[in-house]
């Protein structure tokens, strides 16, 4: 656990109907939940406005990483594994240590930035890998996360296991030219958090913990470390839900917080903005997945940008900059095939059509 300090911000509650939300929206996500429509839901919590308009925890079977919890009640303070959505935090880790000097530049030639793999540096076809294209997951590396995360065949369990990760990325065989392709790649973030954490000079948690969590007023936190001691950049963090929504509430208030910059907008920004489109209608910027929702206008719709960070198991934050909304969802489906089901269902057939502008 690493505890921290509090802002002055507080999760303050508005009735659903005041934010603009249908007044029975709660009502119907517990059917739903009892249906077995939303099975495997632990927790969610929807922000309109920087106010607190609902919030459901439900009792299920989790687990940390593997390690089974057995059924927990769920609360506003249960931490709860966030996957892979620690990989869009460690992009906006990034962009403060960017703004400092801290880390090497998007276009910095990436394999320069590890020089104790010299043999890798002399690669011709390497050197074309930039820092902009870990951040893009566009490397054109071979990777395969489409496996189960219980297979030492799927490329990010292989790179906990390899005696040195960060070789075992850099050295992956060449499948296409950079820039061109989307490819989840777990490796990508695990090379982002070493080039923070060799530029703050500090342990990644222990630079978010200064940079974002205190400035946020997340007051504790975990971070899970590999068996090489570690701390997992692409899949690491745990986090309670209300914190989880204060990480969206900072990109609806466009990188502030309590009146001051925490992430630079110019970064908020470059990360919102596409690169590479990975199924219509998804697209993802720097290491965030942004899309398009219509939502009801009066009497017609239209379609508002939002942007997401998803993880294995369910868990999501979904972020409507232009409407203010944020929406916060631990679930613990890890590894099953239709995992993708219930956060979507949740998101886009009950809380986005319950709202209106």
């Amino acid at each position: 656990m690493y505890p921290t300090t509090a802002s002055s911000f507080a999760w303050l509650p508005i009735p659903a109907a005041d934010a603009g939300l249908a007044p029975d929206l709660g009502d119907r996500i517990d059917a739903a939940h009892r249906n077995g429509e939303l099975a495997g839901l632990h927790g969610l919590v929807i922000a309109r406005r920087g106010r607190l308009a609902l919030e459901r925890y439900y009792p299920g079977v989790d687990e940390t990483w593997g390690r089974p919890l057995g059924t927990v009640a769920f609360g506003p303070d249960t931490l709860h594994d966030l996957r892979s959505v620690t990989k869009s935090l460690v992009g906006l880790l990034y962009g403060t240590a960017l703004a400092d000097g801290k880390v090497p530049p998007p276009d910095a030639v990436l394999v320069d930035q590890f020089p104790e793999y010299p043999d890798l540096a002399a690669d011709p076809a390497r050197r074309r890998l930039t820092v902009a294209h870990v951040l893009s997951m566009t490397l054109g590396l071979e990777w395969n996360e489409d496996l189960p995360y219980t297979s030492a065949a799927n490329s990010e369990i292989a790179m906990e296991l390899a005696p040195d990760r960060y070789r075992f990325v850099l050295e992956r065989p060449i499948a296409g030219a950079p820039g061109l392709r989307w490819g989840y790649n777990g490796g990508a973030t695990a090379l982002l958090g070493r080039l923070i954490a060799l530029g703050v000079a500090t342990p990644l948690p222990d630079y978010a913990r200064a940079a974002l969590f205190a400035p946020l007023g997340i007051t504790a936190f975990d971070w899970i470390k590999g068996q090489d001691g570690t701390p997992s950049a692409a899949s690491g963090l745990r986090l309670a839900p209300r914190d989880l929504a204060r990480v969206g509430q900072l990109i609806v208030q466009r990188g502030r917080w309590d009146g001051r910059p925490v992430v630079p907008l110019s970064w908020i920004e470059a990360s919102f903005r596409p690169v590479v489109t990975i199924d219509e209608p998804v697209r993802y910027g720097l290491h965030w997945y942004l899309g398009e929702l219509p939502v009801r206008a009066g009497s017609g719709s239209r379609r508002e940008p939002w942007v997401g960070a998803f993880g294995n198991g369910g868990q999501r934050l979904y972020v409507v900059p232009g409407l203010e909304l944020v929406v916060a969802i631990t679930a613990g489906n890890y590894n099953q095939r239709d995992q993708r089901q219930m956060p979507l269902k949740l998101w886009r057939d009950l809380v986005m059509p319950s709202l209106s502008v």
